[in-house]
């Protein structure tokens, strides 16, 4: 289920995205660093090659299989390597090769590093990427490698663990347990606003195989009588009606502003709540602003003229209707 799940996650979503017309995913690897534990731990898939000095009969190339087991020509049994440093199986082979040589010298590294799935990150991310983990890395992190969330980001993060920890301690086997993200895999939600005032657990682990997804703010739409009708994304902190008209570049000077209306959505109803905002008052202070909702529509209507107004527009327009004499 979490292998089907991954699959599924990395092949379709960079496609959708794509299509979109949103950044490409490019492959980018974390930085090594400093790493006070075991080191890379062994995992399915990784090429171990294997020399024994002065004995070229016992070199071997092995993969990891699926159990996490390798197979080498001096021994029946296949010897298990998952969740191994480099140190600590070239002290497990050593010992095999115990029963044949005489103080043997084994060289043994891990040449190819194929049991971690990278890292992906979409959404409102300046630069959707995959990353390779070669350290710890945690989400804070993850978001500043990918340049940052963009404007439009709505301040919530999806994290999906789409595999459980190959190499897992106490503490990471219980920490995702039971939480059910809706796909099949666990998963869990954070605030940036959170990450940023550095509170407990909103900058968790990120291990291989995640996908963090930064999402959209959810949008409101502001038409009529404004210089700059169009969608308006909510940001984290929310959108007051006053800040929309001001991120429209205001009224114009037709806008009957004493009644702007808000249609809003019903729950269980295809008729929208209508929403009488004397926009004035609000500015003088004399009513209260109105806190916008996800996929408001605020409708600002021309406001009908009056008589010395047409009496000027007629005025104004006189000369343009004279025929002039030939």
């Amino acid at each position: 289920m979490y292998l089907r799940l991954f699959t599924l996650l990395v092949f379709i979503l960079p496609f959708a995205l794509a299509v979109s017309g949103q950044n490409p995913v490019v492959p980018t690897v974390v930085p090594t660093a400093v790493d006070t534990g075991k080191g890379y731990l062994i995992g399915p898939g990784d090429e171990i090659t294997a020399k024994v000095v002065g004995e070229s009969e016992f070199d071997f190339v092995s993969t990891v299989d699926e159990n996490g087991k390798i197979e080498v020509p001096f021994s029946d049994d296949p010897i298990k390597a998952q969740c191994l440093s480099e140190r600590e199986l070239r002290i497990e082979i050593t010992k095999l090769l115990a029963k044949y040589l005489k103080k043997p010298e084994l060289n043994l590294r891990v040449t190819d590093r194929k049991s971690r799935p990278p890292v992906s990150i979409y959404g409102e991310v300046r630069q959707q990427q995959q990353f390779s983990l070669t350290r710890r890395a945690y989400l804070l992190e993850m978001l500043t490698a990918a340049g940052g969330v963009t404007e439009k980001s709505g301040g919530m993060i999806t994290v999906f663990r789409t595999r459980p920890p190959m190499c897992m301690n106490a503490e990471q086997a219980t920490a995702w347990k039971n939480v059910d993200g809706g796909l099949g895999a666990p998963s869990k939600d954070f605030s940036i606003a959170s990450i940023r005032q550095g509170e407990e657990g909103s900058n968790p682990e990120i291990l291989p195989g995640d996908v963090i997804i930064v999402h959209k703010a959810a949008p409101v739409y502001i038409t009529g009588e404004v210089v700059r009708p169009g969608e308006i994304s909510i940001p984290e902190e929310g959108l007051l009606l006053t800040q929309a008209v001001a991120m429209s570049n205001g009224i114009t000077r037709e806008a009957k502003s004493k009644n702007i209306t808000i249609r809003r959505r019903k729950t269980n109803s295809p008729e929208p709540e209508l929403i009488a905002v004397n926009y004035d008052q609000i500015r003088k202070g004399q009513q209260k602003d109105v806190l916008l909702k996800p996929f408001d529509i605020i409708v600002v209507d021309k406001a009908k003229k009056n008589i010395g107004d047409i009496l000027m527009q007629t005025l104004v327009g006189l000369p343009a209707r004279i025929p002039i004499p030939f």
